[in-house]
């Protein structure tokens, strides 16, 4: 398929004209119920009685082994090897890796606790070279957590992620001719089964309870008499799915990386299916089929994903074995309804625009103040980006460097008087902001457009913010306008300052015009791009973006900058192609 083919609809791939889109308790995090029931729940891991649901007979072994349909990343298979485990800027010698006392962070701590990096493993060494490193990292965590329950390793998606691992790589894991310890293997698969019998439906919407079913599916399918916890599980998963996705694929959590992290968990799931030559439920195949056009949707020119939502750029690479492993073929989903990504194409050019109100805050950690934002590629160049990765960026970083990545000001849109379209609370969930995004979509032989209008900032500054964005049918043209409209009564003394940035990608090179209105854009492919605005006053700026592997880049931005007086303000702009 060529760039320049056209984009056939998908089911779902459309828009009513004039849609709204409303944020339904998005500044609501857990209640104070809530809190003390899941504060009441963990006490009772340290009673006789939760220990007592969690024994049971002790499996003999596995009906089946399934294939791990993804490879892993071969850098981090060679430093396990080498023994050293790596994961966004950590590294640990793996002989020094004591689990009952950890001193890494929290993305680190997931890699090593659900296992993820048996799959590097296996990716670059044979059964006889990758054994030893696995049992002895999988003797060590029996040792720290199989009989003791905590929150560290027995969260309720990690029991499913390390189901998966473990059974998809059991001869690495299970080579070992000490009966003791495969004995103990087992046991711990079992019991963390019934864990998540009862647990896993406790986890919050999204890819953490698509995961805990997962793994409740995957014991039934794998460990002995498990046709009855194959039926309960199915149906969890099913709702689990019903719960965590939107009807046009996308995640609750709105973010891309999480939703190619569920398409690798429901592909990994149905090589348990495969394995036991059994078809994979109506529920798993339908969701596939809507996740993986929504995925596409997202991605730019190079294949790779764009950043939202605290993701970051997954190489093209990753996203493609994560697609091929799903078995769907199909076409980009152009049209999002409450996924909320809207992708405008032509030529060589790909334009994705964030239209729709951030996440709520009871189904995800880290979400983005990015309504309206945009990125922008032209083929493999990324012309504008959001800054990206407040989730995956490296270890070390300081705190308030990644939760700065979460702001508007660190996405390519408008923020007003130096603020966030939706609040980030001190304890991190989004608060009041963006209720409500209207929106309409025209096609026309002349181009493609987009209008959107938020109203992040009514209720604060008495303004809404409507952005316009116009791709020509080339792709060699993108006109854009930003407006703030008076809504409401409520005013500020005096007029209010706003900025628009335009991020701009890796390697792409600004330099002002003499009337200080436009800047040429160079990319690393030696294109060339203009910018010229009028309403406003054009400055460039550093500005850093967060890369494939979360490490923080150093590059520029364009800022327009003006004041909104009572009756509101507005800024034309253009990028267009010289080269």
């Amino acid at each position: 398929m060529s760039r320049d083919d056209p984009e056939p609809s998908v089911p779902g791939d459309g828009i009513e004209e004039g849609r709204r889109l409303i944020r339904v308790g998005g500044d609501k995090g857990l209640s104070l119920a809530d809190r003390f029931s899941e504060r009441l729940h963990r006490l009772t891991w340290r009673t006789p009685l939760h220990d007592l649901r969690l024994t049971g007979r002790h499996p003999l072994k596995l009906i089946a082994v399934p294939d791990d349909p993804i490879p892993g990343d071969a850098g981090r298979g060679r430093a396990l090897l080498a023994g050293r485990l790596v994961h966004l800027g950590e590294e640990r010698a793996v002989d020094a890796i004591d689990l009952r006392r950890p001193d890494w962070g929290k993305p680190f701590a997931d890699h090593l606790q659900g296992f993820g990096w048996l799959r590097d493993l296996s990716t670059v060494a044979t059964r006889a070279q990758a054994a030893p490193v696995a049992d002895a990292l999988m003797r060590r965590w029996l040792d720290a957590h199989a009989d003791v329950v905590d929150q560290a390793a027995w969260r309720a998606d990690l029991w499913g992620r390390r189901v998966l691992a473990w059974t998809a790589h059991a001869p690495l894991i299970l080579s070992s001719t000490d009966s003791v310890y495969r004995s103990r293997v087992l046991n711990a698969l079992a019991r963390g089964g019934r864990y998540l019998d009862r647990h896993a439906d406790r986890t919050a919407p999204g890819t953490a309870r698509i995961a805990a079913w997962c793994g409740v599916v995957a014991c039934g399918l794998l460990l002995p008499d498990g046709d009855v916890r194959l039926r309960f599980g199915e149906a969890g998963l099913a709702r689990a799915l019903g719960v965590s996705l939107f009807e046009d694929g996308g995640t609750v959590s709105r973010s891309p990386s999480m939703l190619l992290g569920a398409i690798d968990l429901l592909a990994s799931l149905s090589a348990c299916y495969d394995a036991r030559r059994r078809e994979a439920p109506d529920a798993v195949e339908l969701a596939l089929a809507r996740m993986v056009p929504a995925l596409l949707g997202v991605t730019h020119g190079d294949r790779g994903l764009s950043s939202w939502q605290g993701g970051g750029p997954i190489a093209a690479e990753r996203v493609a074995a994560v697609v091929e492993a799903s078995g769907i073929r199909t076409r980009p989903l152009r049209q999002a309804r409450d996924w909320g990504y809207q992708r405008l194409t032509a030529g060589s050019a790909v334009l994705i625009v964030d239209a729709a109100p951030p996440p709520v805050a009871r189904v995800v950690e880290g979400g983005c103040a990015s309504t309206l934002a945009f990125e922008f590629s032209d083929g493999p160049a990324r012309l504008i980006v959001n800054c990206g990765g407040a989730r995956e960026a490296v270890a070390g970083l300081p705190r308030a460097f990644a939760e700065g990545l979460r702001t508007t000001a660190a996405h390519s849109t408008l923020s007003l008087a130096d603020t966030n379209s939706t609040a980030i609370n001190p304890d991190g969930t989004l608060g009041r902001g963006v209720g409500e995004v209207e929106l309409s979509r025209q096609e026309s032989e002349a181009g493609s457009r987009i209008e959107g209008t938020h109203d992040g900032y009514a209720r604060r500054f008495g303004f809404v913010h409507r952005r316009q964005l116009m791709l020509t049918s080339d792709g060699r043209e993108l006109r854009g306008e930003d407006a703030l409209l008076p809504r409401g009564s409520r005013r500020r003394a005096g007029a209010t300052p706003f900025a628009i940035r335009f991020h701009l990608g890796r390697g792409v090179e600004a330099e002002p015009t003499v009337d200080g209105q436009a800047a040429i854009l160079r990319t690393p492919e030696d294109g060339l791009w203009q910018f010229r605005c009028r309403g406003g006053a054009l400055a460039i700026d550093g500005s850093v973006w967060i890369d494939e592997a979360g490490r923080p880049v150093a590059t520029r931005q364009l800022v327009v900058t003006g004041e909104a007086e009572a009756g509101g303000a507005s800024v034309g702009w253009l990028l267009k192609r010289a080269r």
